[in-house]
């Protein structure tokens, strides 16, 4: 399966507790207070990763849990901070703050542990590691709710647009620790016995979306040849029939050029009228070509599926449009494929008379017929390469 929206929880460690310890020495039998400093609990930082493809490691975990500060000591020691949870995701990736009231009650305060429960005992640090990782049911709580919110009908806060490898954002900060019995002593107080507690480190919920990061992105209706051309253009191996939604998630692939450039192309699953309204598999993911800077259309221009390409193309156009005004607007080429079929010839004149206006560039993606030439109009109407 492939997961490109996903909810997830965070909670940050705790800071630990102050001591309240005093000096006892030989000849020095009533020292000051020497108690030392909890630790800071440590963050939950989301960090992209290039050897991260979608979200399937939070669909099994989706509880992030940072670890807490060690409680101060005698002799003025201060606790040991823990360590941030830095946990990868792929580029691309917007991340969402989830307002409580849009979370089912189980899940909404799922990481807040009960101070009382023997199995959150401040000293049982194993327990407390393995608290992401819940039972089953809250798990399918926290999915069935990650179905019901977008970012495109749910106000949500926009945290982090992550697309740089090595870029980080800290989703919940860890507590503060607590000062020690020392920093409360006064020349009229000199013996104080008590010590702050931790803070409480930061919980929240987020929704994560994944939208691919890619200069091309194919779009067509299914068994146009939309995978087959992304196997001729670049190094990707996606799955190839010669039956419907043979591609059930998105594909990127990348093209090197001889100017030691390269062009990435994204393929997404075929789409087919009311896809905007969630018909077939491509409404799920045309958010993977919303960050393209040009889209190619690929048409059977043979008519091998009994269907005529010029009601094609612009069935697909009215889809880009309801789904977004912005996206339909952008440069385009069409991919009239299948150049190789006795009946290409019969059906392109009628699409160049009916749209005058559009780039046809004749291809054979199982062939590699017209490739070369496809190739050339996409570097030229490409604003910027990415550098290898």
């Amino acid at each position: 399966m492939f997961f490109d929206h996903i909810i997830i929880h965070a909670k940050a460690g705790d800071g630990g507790r102050g001591c309240v310890a005093f000096r006892r020495e030989t000849f020095v039998p009533k020292g000051g207070p020497s108690g030392g400093d909890g630790g800071k609990g440590g963050d939950v930082i989301l960090e992209v990763s290039p050897h991260q493809s979608d979200f399937r490691d939070f669909y099994y975990q989706p509880h992030l849990r940072a670890k807490r500060g060690e409680h101060g000591q005698g002799s003025n020691c201060t606790g040991r901070s823990a360590p941030d949870l830095i946990v990868p995701v792929p580029p691309g990736t917007l991340v969402y703050r989830i307002p409580e009231h849009l979370l089912p009650a189980n899940s909404a305060n799922a990481l807040e542990p009960d101070e009382e429960s023997p199995a959150f005992a401040e000293e049982d640090q194993a327990t407390e590691d393995s608290f992401a990782s819940q039972g089953s049911e809250d798990d399918a709580i926290t999915q069935s709710a990650r179905r019901k919110i977008n970012p495109r009908t749910t106000p949500m806060e926009l945290v982090a647009d992550l697309v740089t490898i090595g870029q980080r954002v800290t989703l919940c900060r860890g507590g503060r620790g607590g000062l020690g019995n020392q920093h409360f002593a006064t020349p009229t107080h000199q013996a104080p016995t008590h010590a702050q507690p931790g803070e409480k480190g930061e919980q929240a919920s987020f929704y994560l979306e994944l939208k691919s990061l890619a200069d091309v992105g194919f779009v067509g209706f299914p068994n146009a040849g939309k995978s087959t051309l992304l196997g001729a253009l670049t190094n990707a191996k996606p799955l190839v029939g010669a039956y419907p939604f043979t591609t059930l998630h998105p594909h990127v692939g990348i093209r090197e050029l001889p100017d030691y450039s390269r062009i990435t192309f994204a393929d997404i699953p075929g789409l087919i009228p009311g896809a905007h309204e969630g018909v077939g598999l491509g409404h799920d993911f045309l958010r993977h070509i919303e960050r393209t800077k040009l889209l190619l259309f690929v048409l059977d221009m043979a008519g091998t599926e009994n269907r005529d390409p010029a009601d094609d193309f612009t069935i697909l156009l009215q889809e880009l449009a309801a789904y977004s005004p912005e996206l339909a607007r952008r440069p385009r080429l069409i991919a009239a494929n299948k150049s190789d079929h006795p009946d290409f010839a019969i059906f392109l004149p009628e699409f160049q008379r009916r749209f005058p206006s559009e780039t046809i560039l004749p291809i054979s993606a199982q062939t590699g017929s017209g490739l070369e030439n496809l190739l050339a109009h996409i570097t030229a109407l490409l604003p910027a390469k990415l550098p290898v």
